[in-house]
């Protein structure tokens, strides 16, 4: 029987991936501590910037982190992008891109990107502009890879810029029904790769 804890979480819009810091700048943002009683030395498996919403992985064990933020595991977003996302935009995000991310440039391997309908999640914090400064449009965006800030640089570079970003999946692991700032313990998540 293992001594390490492992949890899923909806994290919400304006929290950081972390549960505690040292940065003086941090100090004004909110913290996944601040939702639930994770165990100490609980640490999260990738990251969702601040702006960024959805299913966010914690394990106290170092190897399963590792493991999950692999290309074994895939990771599934819902993104709202601003403007009514073209053939060409998907085919690009699909294909692989050029990015430029901290200094370097970067190609993406390719994604599984597809139109969704409006999938009605749960109100933001922040209020998203209204269809009166444009038209937005939703897709899904499935990627291997976890590179920094790499699904809105990939909207941004194919023209269209994210609006809204939630990841409903990672690997076998979906959001299903957690509500926002929700977390529960679960399971071994690396044992269940897809």
């Amino acid at each position: 029987m293992s001594d390490h804890h492992h949890y899923m979480l909806n994290k919400p819009y304006g929290y950081l991936s972390q549960l505690i810091t040292n940065a003086h700048n941090d100090r004004k943002h909110k913290l996944l501590g601040e939702l639930y009683d994770f165990v100490p030395g609980t640490m999260s498996i990738g990251r969702l910037d601040s702006h960024s919403e959805g299913l966010l992985l914690l394990t106290t064990n170092g190897k399963v982190s590792t493991a999950i933020t692999s290309q074994h595991f895939e990771k599934e977003y819902y993104v709202q992008v601003d403007g009514i996302i073209t053939d060409e935009a998907i085919e690009m995000m699909e294909n692989g891109m050029e990015l430029y991310i901290k200094k370097e440039h970067v190609k993406t391997l390719p994604a599984r990107v597809k139109r969704i309908e409006n999938p009605n999640l749960w109100e933001r914090a922040r209020r998203i502009r209204d269809d009166r400064h444009g038209p937005s449009s939703w897709i899904s965006v499935t990627i291997n890879q976890g590179m920094y800030r790499q699904v809105r640089r990939m909207t941004a570079a194919a023209g269209f810029p994210t609006l809204r970003l939630v990841r409903m999946r990672i690997g076998h692991h979906v959001l299903g029904d957690l509500k926002t700032g929700e977390a529960k313990e679960i399971s071994d998540p690396s044992l269940q790769e897809s």
